[in-house]
């Protein structure tokens, strides 16, 4: 699966986030995305203002980094999606 740099492509990863037990978030500030735990909530946040690209590059660097099972997922898209993204290497 080739990654497009577009806002679609970013939207469908912020659902794939929203399905899973983890909350997204785009936060201003001069720092790094990541993902955390607070007080038990599983917590990715995004910062808002990297370009689409750096947005779409950290979402799927933080996929990779907590291994979703497809499984999990109730919806087939979302697990779809999900297989492919993970037969995706990021060249840069």
């Amino acid at each position: 699966m080739a990654i497009k740099y577009t806002k679609n492509f970013l939207d469908k990863l912020e659902n794939l986030f929203a399905a899973s037990s983890y909350h997204l978030r785009y936060e201003k500030g001069n720092f790094k995305s990541g993902y955390c735990l607070l007080k038990d909530t599983k917590v990715v946040i995004i910062n808002k203002y990297f370009p689409l690209e750096g947005k779409i590059n950290a979402l799927i660097d933080i996929l990779t980094e907590l291994d979703f099972d497809p499984k999990e997922f109730k919806e087939k898209v979302n697990q779809d999606f999900l297989s492919e993204l993970r037969q995706t290497t990021l060249k840069f």
